[in-house]
């Protein structure tokens, strides 16, 4: 008889374990239970996507956010298909945090830089993480750095460009909703804001390119309608990465599949890896253990009916879920398939 099957599917639990920890810590568990474990570490578009394709395999010098050289991590594999985060170019923690950052200055130039060397490296698909980023500059950094290095757009040298976003933003609305956790006052919010209007219209202008109405156009400040300028388009995070690590092929004859993320809040079910992965499973019948590092209390009750969930802190103490999760995370599982059996 075939042993079970398990799949490990979480996300990261942001400052404790990388997305293909938490999935390392799921597979010996399983293993040493007695089930087969397929991993696929997950992400939604944000920081952790070049984890979840494996990791960083190059670094590039780039213009930071600030305009000052920042050392950025990005990933280019042997089937043409490159990862890139925005927040590693042009993030807000390489700009010191919105108490340093400068937000009407910071620029995309460097993840567009990214992209060029993704192009000229051979990438024929490029994928852009919008999250974490600096800027509320519409991707007029981006563009520019593309369009001085490249001469065109990437879509017309045969590159399929996709950002990876989990916000429906509009482009204009960029400033209003994001700028203020990035530093920026008031009036500053209200000047980005007219910024962001009058490139939407030099983008029509010059381009032909109507942000309005684009889903997404605002991510990264603005820098999803950027993409979207140079020929791209965007994506949910969740299914980009998903469909990228094959997650439905992985689900096929599973017994269970396992995900995660470090606060399970009422976001996890709107683009986010937990609710995408419930959804997926519940298509496939499969059962869906959920492991939160805590769990908040505006978790709609009708979205976790069905599920097992797991409060680690509840469970084990918040110091060992901070501190030890991985071996929390094993142990959790343990006592799940026990409860299971391997018949």
């Amino acid at each position: 008889m075939s042993r079970p099957l398990v799949v490990a599917c979480p996300d990261k639990f942001r400052g404790s374990l990388s997305a293909p920890q938490v999935a390392e810590a799921v597979r010996v568990a399983a293993e040493r239970h007695g089930w087969r474990c397929r991993t696929v570490p997950l992400a939604d578009g944000g920081e952790g996507m070049l984890d979840a394709f494996g990791g960083a395999n190059r670094s590039t010098l780039v213009t930071g956010p600030l305009g000052r050289p920042v050392e950025a991590a990005w990933r280019l594999d042997d089937t043409g298909t490159a990862v890139i985060e925005s927040a590693a170019a042009s993030g807000l923690a390489l700009a010191g945090g919105a108490e340093r950052n400068d937000p009407m200055a910071a620029t995309s130039a460097g993840t567009g830089e990214l992209v060029v060397q993704a192009v000229q490296g051979g990438a024929r698909r490029v994928l852009v993480g919008l999250g974490g980023s600096a800027m509320s500059d519409g991707g007029a950094g981006a563009v520019e750095a593309v369009l001085g290095a490249l001469g065109t757009r990437p879509a017309e040298l045969g590159v399929d460009l996709m950002g990876a976003c989990d916000v429906e933003t509009q482009f204009t609305d960029a400033a209003r909703v994001f700028a203020p956790q990035k530093g920026a006052d008031p009036q500053q919010v209200a000047e980005l804001s007219t910024r962001l209007e009058l490139l939407r219209d030099h983008y029509r202008e010059r381009w032909g390119v109507d942000l309005d109405g684009v889903a997404g156009a605002g991510a990264a400040g603005g820098l999803g309608g950027g993409l979207v300028v140079l020929g791209g388009r965007l994506l949910p995070g969740f299914d980009l990465v998903a469909d990228q690590a094959g997650v439905d092929g992985a689900l096929v004859g599973a017994r269970l599949a396992v995900t995660g993320e470090g606060a399970l809040d009422g976001q996890s079910f709107r683009g986010k890896v937990v609710g995408g992965v419930v959804e997926r499973a519940r298509r496939h019948g499969t059962p869906v253990l959920v492991l939160a590092g805590t769990v908040r209390d505006d978790v709609p009750p009708d979205r976790v009916r069905g599920l097992t969930v797991v409060d680690l802190s509840r469970a084990y103490g918040a110091g060992a879920s901070w501190r030890h999760t991985a071996e929390v995370v094993q142990h959790a599982v343990t006592a799940h398939l026990s409860r299971l059996g391997t018949g």
